[in-house]
């Protein structure tokens, strides 16, 4: 079928057209710069700079939504944040004004989200999707975000939500920017080490999407994460152990949130989120555990 895919050249975009390539599919990349993305997807991926050039024969039967800005790599200063809006929302916005006008019998939309959409939540309590949000400026974010991509129910569209956890792979995502600390013997917890990290390998997140495209029965939110969320202090010792290196430091939060601001609560809360409705609907993850993850990609 035709997928048009939005975020393509990002951390999961990349891995997730050689997925869809694989299967036979041909994929529409919407691009900032067909120049810079043409070096990191396979050529088989049509490149477009706007949705006015997706020709009659490339319109849509899917769309998967995965653009916006990173969410935890800078100081939330307020033009940040306000970024941080713009590139999910009004772009999410604009994608359904589209579809709405070009495509009004699309089959499905597999739309981004984030666990921010609970908001800061004590780790002993297990979150569902059903689960009672905390407000705040993430759960604002998220509630927005997916509200754009649920207006394209009123066409018949099947919506999916990926409320999508920590993302652990090779060639970039948070574990990137872990791995030189720790490589350098300077890896250790962050804040108490008690917050809970929702975690997901990259494999198990591309094949629930892919999940959630075939399977026609799927629509509503999803947790993208493992079963087996860990805190913080846990995922430390057991990246520390896989690398064969201690993890005695621990980052204060005077520090995260000099260099973070408001964005240092990303890190410094967490929230224990269970992926029910993705179990419920069968789907099989290849990596539950941590230990299993960390060994596929770092190696023993």
């Amino acid at each position: 079928m035709n997928i048009l895919l939005t975020g393509g050249s990002g951390f999961i975009g990349r891995q997730l057209t050689k997925l869809l390539l694989s299967q036979q599919h041909q994929v529409i990349v919407l691009t900032r710069s067909r120049n810079k993305t043409q070096a990191l997807l396979p050529s088989r991926c049509v490149l477009v700079e706007s949705l006015d050039e997706i020709t009659q024969n490339q319109l849509p039967h899917a769309v998967i939504n995965l653009a916006g800005e990173a969410i935890a790599d800078k100081y939330w200063s307020v033009k940040r944040k306000h970024l941080l809006r713009i590139s999910r929302i009004q772009f999410t916005k604009n994608l359904a004004d589209w579809i709405m006008e070009h495509v009004p019998d699309l089959k499905v939309m597999i739309s981004g989200s984030a666990l921010g959409y609970y908001g800061s939540q004590e780790g002993a309590i297990a979150l569902t999707e059903s689960s009672a949000a905390v407000e705040g400026f993430t759960h604002q974010l998220c509630k927005d975000w997916e509200f754009e991509a649920l207006r394209l129910e009123s066409i018949g569209c099947r919506v999916c939500l990926l409320r999508t956890g920590l993302v652990l792979g090779n060639d970039g995502g948070a574990l990137a920017k872990m791995l030189p600390a720790f490589k350098y013997y300077l890896g250790g917890t962050v804040a108490s080490g008690q917050q809970v990290m929702s975690w997901i390998h990259m494999d198990d997140m591309i094949h629930a999407i892919v999940f959630l495209l075939n399977h026609s029965h799927a629509k509503g939110a999803y947790n993208i994460t493992s079963p087996h969320a860990v805190n913080n202090l846990e995922f430390s010792l057991a990246l520390a152990k896989q690398l064969h290196r201690p993890a005695i430091f621990r980052v204060p939060v005077f520090m995260l949130r000099l260099m973070l601001g408001e964005g240092a609560e990303l890190l410094v809360q967490g929230q224990r989120v269970i992926p029910e409705r993705l179990q419920k609907a069968g789907f099989n993850f290849s990596y539950p555990h941590l230990k299993s993850a960390l060994t596929e990609i770092i190696g023993k």
